[in-house]
């Protein structure tokens, strides 16, 4: 792969949600908020007639912009297997909440999870010729956590490989 560029869209963006590790052995077993950050390493083989990897305007990233205010700008979310989701769900009908379910709650799950999302919406709009390579979701400035793409590492990994079998040749050849 040839091309690497990044979006931040901060913390500072106003992405305010509130949500709870249930599972955890502490207080953040509890509802509590932050307001999200996300860092998107972007890759393609090959830049657009504009000589980017990918346009962090309305024909790139504006899509992955809105959708990300949906779900995280003044949101509860809930995890799918949240033992209390009917509960925190309710909250939705009596008008005190926009609750929004997802595969899990922590920074590791919800970076994976935007990505999966984001990386199909950036191929819709570059055809293809890009994709997500990472995705990195911050708590705040000292919590955050990195899901990469697996295919991104596939291609990683056999590019090393490659690499290897050419230095085997050239080594054999001398």
């Amino acid at each position: 792969m040839a091309y690497l560029s990044t979006k931040t869209y901060g913390a500072d963006r106003g992405l305010s949600c509130a949500y709870r590790q249930w599972a955890a052995d502490s207080h953040c077993q509890l509802l509590h908020g932050y307001s999200l950050g996300f860092r998107f390493t972007f890759a393609a083989e090959q830049l657009d007639h504009r000589g980017w990897v990918v346009d962090f305007g309305k024909g790139g990233f504006g899509a992955i912009r809105e959708w990300l205010h949906t779900m995280f700008d003044h949101t509860l979310l809930i995890s799918t297997d949240d033992p209390g989701k009917g509960a925190l769900q309710n909250l939705e009908t009596l008008g005190l909440a926009q609750v929004r379910l997802v595969p899990g709650t922590s920074c590791e799950r919800l970076s994976r999870y935007v990505l999966e999302y984001a990386d199909t919406l950036i191929q819709s709009a570059s055809d293809g010729r890009c994709w997500v390579q990472s995705v990195e979701c911050f708590e705040h400035g000292a919590n955050s956590a990195i899901y990469e793409n697996p295919r991104a590492l596939l291609s990683k990994i056999d590019l090393e490989v490659y690499d290897r079998l050419l230095d085997d040749v050239s080594h054999d050849s001398r």
